[in-house]
Formats: structure tokens, sequence, C-alpha cells
């Protein structure tokens, strides 16, 4: 045995890009082979919230922070969708793979946890940045909104789609079945999404609401891409980007952790 391969050295170098590269494709074409639940089933539901709103309160209701209504709710129509299906992205993967026993087949080849956590974030990026494509081309379609700050939406939305597929992660990871992982999405994951402005403006809430949504990372991903959307927002886009910017961090660091001591996912 060589001095190196004593000290742990890979033999396809520091990073086996190979073998990441692999896992993101896979990523990728796992949720493109059912595109019409991926991507289009996002755009109707994102045109169905958007026109029940229109139909129920759009006409009655005044401008909101010097916008129309329908204006302000697309960016968080959007945004709302783009986490929804980060989070299933890498949530399912998991799940799907521990439930059917193949999870092996991901932990056997040679990929060290980062690794890991870049493929499958990779996969939840590009399906985030997909659904973000689409149903702003309908927004701007239908609605007429446009981009004010590209730069800051496309920030928001990559942020939004890592956090989001971190987070899927841990619940792929920490969830044994489908229950426990639809009641992951559905008792946490929905009710940070909808109670983060996405449908209102934080200032029409009572002081101790809007102190909670401020403790909503959810909140900054909203807002910052409604800024960068319609160049309104409740609160700086800079101090959403270090708030989601430190969520980021703190659980990737869980999903690096876990995937490198196989928590939950070996026996």
């Amino acid at each position: 045995m060589t001095e190196q391969t004593m000290m742990g050295v890979r033999r396809f170098g520091r990073v086996n890009w190979l073998g990441t590269w692999t896992l993101m494709r896979r990523e990728i074409r796992r949720f493109m082979n059912v595109w019409s639940q991926t991507v289009m089933a996002p755009l109707i539901n994102a045109g169905l919230f958007l026109m029940i709103f229109t139909i129920a309160i759009g006409p009655q209701r005044g401008d909101v922070m010097g916008v129309p209504f329908m204006t302000f709710l697309a960016p968080g129509i959007l945004t709302m969708t783009v986490i929804q299906n980060a989070f299933a992205n890498t949530s399912s993967s998991l799940a799907s793979a521990k439930v059917q026993g193949n999870i092996v087949d991901t932990l056997m080849p040679p990929l060290s946890g980062a690794e890991l956590v870049i493929g499958y974030i990779f996969g939840a990026v590009a399906r985030g940045f997909l659904v973000a494509i689409v149903i702003a081309l309908g927004s701007a379609l239908f609605l007429g909104v446009g981009m004010k700050q590209p730069l800051w939406v496309i920030t928001f939305v990559l942020l939004g789609s890592v956090l989001m597929g971190g987070l899927g992660m841990i619940a792929g990871i920490f969830a044994n079945k489908f229950d426990q992982l639809s009641a992951i999405s559905n008792f946490l994951i929905t009710p940070l999404a909808f109670l983060s402005g996405t449908f209102y403006s934080i200032d029409a809430l009572p002081p101790f609401l809007q102190m909670l949504s401020h403790a909503n990372p959810f909140f900054y991903i909203i807002d910052g891409v409604r800024y960068g959307m319609i160049g309104v927002s409740d609160s700086s886009p800079w101090i959403g980007l270090g708030v989601v910017g430190l969520a980021c961090a703190l659980v990737l660091g869980i999903c690096w952790r876990w995937m490198h001591t196989g928590y939950r996912l070996k026996s």
C-alpha cells in the first residue's frame, strides 16, 4: 500500500469531477423524465392562483406598496413555486432511494459528502430555475410583469433553490417513509411559504407577527425576488442576502455532515 493510499488520497484527484457531474445529470434527468409534473404542473398551479385572486379580489383590491395587487402578487407566486419544487426535488429523490432500497447505488461510488451534496443541490437549483423561467415568461406575457433588477432575481432564486434543496435533503434523509416526508412538507414547509409575504405586505401585520416574519428566511427570499421583479420590497435586499446566505451555510453544513457520516442512510 502506497503512502498516498494510506493517507486517503483518491486516485482521481482531490475532486471527483466525473462522479459529481454524473450525479448532477442523474438528478436533472430524474425530474425531466416527468416534465409534465415538474414543469407544466407548477405553471398551471401558478396560473390558477393568479386567476382565482383576479376573480375573487383582484378588481376590488387597491394598490399594494404602490403597485397593482396582481403585479405585487406575481413575484410571490413565482418564488413560492420555486422553493416548493426545489424542496420536492431533493426530498423525493432521497426518500424514494431509501424506501426502494437503492440508496446504496449513491453511497457506494467514490463520492465525498461534499460532492454528494453538490450533486443533489445542483438538481434542485436546475429545477428551481426552470420553473422560475417558465412562470416569469407567463407573468410577462399575461400580466406585463418584467424584471426591474434581474441580478437580484437570479441571486434570490439561486439562494432560495439552494436553501430549499438543502432542507429537502435533510427531510429526505430524516424521513423513513413517504408519510413522514409529507408531514414535514405539509406542516413545516407549506406554512412557512404561505406565511412569508407571498400574498401580502408584512406591513399589514401586527408588530408581533411582523417580528415573526422577519425571523422566517422564506420571507427574505420572496421579498428579494419581488424587489428584483417590480422594484418594491418590505426590507433591504442586502439584509435578505445576508440572512438567506447564513441560512444556506447552516443547512448545507448539516447536509454535508449527514452525507459524510451516512446518518440514517447506512444500516
